[in-house]
């Protein structure tokens, strides 16, 4: 399970923005979101920030067959 601040973190990426942008959006340094990605990945069983953009993408996205009819 990933912590408030991890998922602040998830949803950046998500939207494109790199460690460094993050870090002032948050008032972080560049190196502690870097850390929080590297605790991130392997709690999603993940390795890059393509696939936690996949799987941010995907949760967000309505289920099939949901708003339909």
């Amino acid at each position: 399970m990933l912590t408030p601040q991890e998922l602040r973190i998830a949803g950046l990426v998500a939207d494109g923005l790199s460690s460094k942008e993050i870090a002032a959006q948050l008032f972080l340094s560049p190196r502690t979101v870097e850390y929080h990605l590297y605790k991130i990945y392997p709690k999603l069983g993940i390795g890059t920030r393509t696939e936690l953009t996949r799987l941010v993408v995907l949760r967000k996205a309505p289920v099939a067959g949901q708003d339909m009819l």
